[in-house]
């Protein structure tokens, strides 16, 4: 017996690539809030960046380069307030 292969949207796809922006860039998390496979939603992830993905904006390298540094830099700083706080 054959497992029914799920197809979704554009719309779904590029909703679900800003939910992991939203996520901070978290796929499992994103994965886990869609009730999607989290390879799925990776290789969707990994064609967005790439701008290839339908629906989505396409990433310069300079832009993506940015995104992230600035997620790099989210982190540092939630990691230096925790530090602050004791």
């Amino acid at each position: 017996m054959s497992k029914k292969h799920k197809t979704y949207t554009t719309e779904f796809k590029a909703e679900a690539i800003k939910l992991i922006e939203a996520n901070q860039g978290n796929v499992s998390e994103t994965a886990r809030q869609l009730s999607i496979s989290m390879q799925t939603l990776s290789n969707w992830n990994t064609k967005a960046k790439a701008g290839t993905l339908a629906g989505t904006k396409q990433y310069s390298p300079d832009l993506n380069a940015l995104l992230e540094e600035n997620k790099k830099l989210k982190q540092q700083l939630k990691i230096a307030e925790m530090e602050r706080e004791f």
